[in-house]
């Protein structure tokens, strides 16, 4: 272990927000470094003889804060190690949003320094006072405006380090993206110095001038619940809700194995409603209005599973979440790697060895589900093959070996499994072909013969007819009327 390096927080303001206990280790008499001379405590202290050694040119001489913060903290390490003990000021509390003292706890994990936080008030302890907001009622987060687009905007938001009109722009593009142009941004500025100012501006003059920023400027929004992350969460709750005790006994009662049917039901109708969009054109909103409807209920079979895992200490819904989002990292090298895959079979191949490479398989088919429906299944099969060169044909060979199967069909010979098998196949290829999945068109298909079949019912009930007395004839005729607008062939 090298020397030791005590961190200790200035304050949001001048010298009257320092902190008792942080005072009494700028008075000792050790070298003393400040991270910046930009901060009002330094000048009052200085003022009363207690300066600082500052790295306010390791800021000007480097191409960016990363390299910045870098270089200070390999600054202070060796410091540390030449005099034993450095004193290193930071502004507001050490333990809030202040990368170098982060980047100090590496360097103590990897044993090259020693070091000790002495905490301070923190900028936000004066914006949760002048606000008015106590961040412990409901959603409140302190953000850096730097990295805003790493974050769901959601709940009431304050947004540190803006200090320039460029993170304002980033702000406000990031925050349009959930609320309307007037909605009120509160820019606080100065907090606890004489010139402190607390304004609220619409969120699309944010970076009209109206904001003249510096390292003092802070943003309060309220972005409430429109984001996806404090709606996930509201569900969560919900739904650990009807599982306590005092909640629902049929939810309370489920378990893994109980629920698959309804993920199953659920996926179907989730596919019902998206066979029931027009493949071209314009959607209608009550057709969107029924897939969300649908994907709310799927989301919830998510939902609920995971949290049945996290009731017996297995994972929970966060982790289900960044498994996805890193397995899906891990699967696009050539978005967020240097493997270049320019073609769509390119990435479908480096996809299916990766997957096989995870899961430590001898075999890409392996994890296809034997349980999936036939169509589906052999469609997997054949994308599989394909990711490695085995092609199963194109459009024209499928159709040929269709019209083979067919007239062997005709022949009405002994293979007539293994004829239609090989229909069936072909039919898949054609569909691949197409850009088609043969089973969700299938199914589509099937459900547009439920609806015309219930249509022709209707007109039966109607007309007082009872259709299973009719004859063959008259059933086909209602058949015909039935249909509403041209469909494809539908024949029985």
């Amino acid at each position: 272990m090298g020397g030791r390096v005590v961190a200790v927080g200035l304050g949001p303001a001048g010298t009257d927000h320092v902190l008792p206990v942080a005072r009494a280790a700028l008075d000792r008499a050790v070298p003393r470094y400040a991270r910046t001379s930009r901060h009002p405590a330094v000048a009052d202290l200085a003022a009363e003889g207690i300066t600082f050694a500052t790295f306010d040119e390791v800021y000007d001489a480097a191409a960016s804060l990363a390299d910045a913060y870098g270089e200070i903290v390999a600054r202070l390490v060796t410091a540390a190690a030449e005099h034993g003990e450095v004193l290193y000021a930071v502004p507001g509390n050490p333990a809030v949003a202040e990368r170098t003292v982060e980047l100090l706890r590496d360097a103590e994990r990897d044993g090259r320094v020693e070091l000790s936080v002495v905490p301070g008030l923190s900028f936000a302890d004066l914006a949760w006072a002048r606000l008015g907001v106590d961040p412990m009622e409901g959603a409140a987060t302190v953000v850096d405006g730097r990295a805003i687009d790493t974050v769901e905007p959601a709940g009431r938001l304050l947004v540190a380090q803006c200090d320039s009109p460029l993170v304002l722009s980033d702000v406000k593009l990031a925050l349009l993206e959930h609320l309307a142009p007037g909605a009120p941004v509160t820019v606080l500025q100065a907090l606890g110095l004489p010139g402190e100012r607390v304004v609220t501006v619409a969120l699309e003059d944010l970076d009209r001038g109206v904001v003249a920023p510096d390292h003092l400027t802070s943003l309060f929004v309220d972005a409430g619940a429109a984001g996806a992350a404090a709606e996930m969460v509201r569900l969560f709750q919900l739904a650990k809700r009807l599982r306590d005790p005092g909640g629902c006994p049929w939810d309370a009662e489920q378990t893994h194995h109980s629920l698959t049917r309804y993920l199953l039901e659920e996926a179907y109708e989730v596919v019902e409603a998206v066979e029931a969009m027009p493949a071209q054109g314009p959607v209608e909103a009550a057709t969107y209005a029924a897939l969300e409807d649908e994907l709310g209920d799927l989301l919830y079979q998510v939902v609920f599973h995971a949290l049945l895992a996290q009731e017996a200490g297995a994972f929970g819904m966060a982790e289900v979440a960044r498994g996805v989002h890193d397995k899906l990292v891990r699967r696009h090298p050539h978005v967020f790697g240097d493997v270049v895959a320019d073609e769509t079979h390119d990435v479908m191949r480096n996809w299916e060895q990766i997957k096989k490479d995870e899961k430590g398989t001898s075999s890409i088919v392996e994890g296809i589900t034997p349980g999936l429906p036939s169509l589906l299944y052999t469609n997997k099969l054949f994308r599989k093959a394909a990711s490695v060169g085995l092609d199963p044909g194109g459009r024209d060979e499928a159709l040929a070996r269709i019209e083979t199967a067919l007239a062997r069909l005709h022949g009405a010979g002994d293979g007539v499994e293994a004829d239609l098998a090989q229909l069936l196949a072909a039919a898949v290829v054609v569909a691949r072909t197409g850009g088609v999945d043969a089973e969700s068109a299938l199914r589509g298909w099937a459900a547009r013969y439920r609806a015309r079949f219930e249509a022709m019912e209707q007109l039966a009930l109607e007309r007082g007819v009872d259709l299973a007395a009719l004859e063959p004839g008259a059933v086909a005729a209602l058949w015909l009327e039935a249909a509403a607008a041209p469909t494809p062939d539908l024949s029985p």
